[in-house]
């Protein structure tokens, strides 16, 4: 990896300072987002170009414990997943909007044989 991931103090003082806005007015706003992401989860929640959270529900499943190797039964239940937005996805891959969309080059047209 490149480098570290930016702390939560770190997002704070960025966004305050972009926004000029003061860190504890951002501080309450990203605490007010993940309450309402939380409560929202069961009928998803998007954050417009970030991602997703979704509701999927897993089906029960045989494990195994790995201390004892002893087999052992999972039980279905519902779990929360992030699916990432297409622009995060190419954002990271280095993807541009021009590049991903690549125009077919016209072939020159075939001459008739006499």
């Amino acid at each position: 990896m490149a480098g570290k991931s930016l702390t939560q103090s770190q997002i704070i003082a960025k966004l305050a300072e972009s926004e000029q806005l003061t860190k504890k007015q951002v501080k309450s706003f990203l605490d007010s987002i993940a309450q309402l992401a939380y409560k929202e989860a069961k009928n998803g929640f998007t954050l417009p170009g970030l991602g997703k959270l979704v509701v999927v529900q897993r089906k029960a499943r045989k494990g195994r414990n790995p201390v004892t190797g002893e087999q052992i039964k999972i039980p279905a239940k519902k779990v929360v997943k992030f699916r990432v937005a297409k622009a995060a996805k190419d954002s990271v891959s280095g993807v541009s909007k021009k590049a991903a969309k690549p125009v077919a080059a016209k072939k020159p047209a075939k001459k008739k044989k006499k």
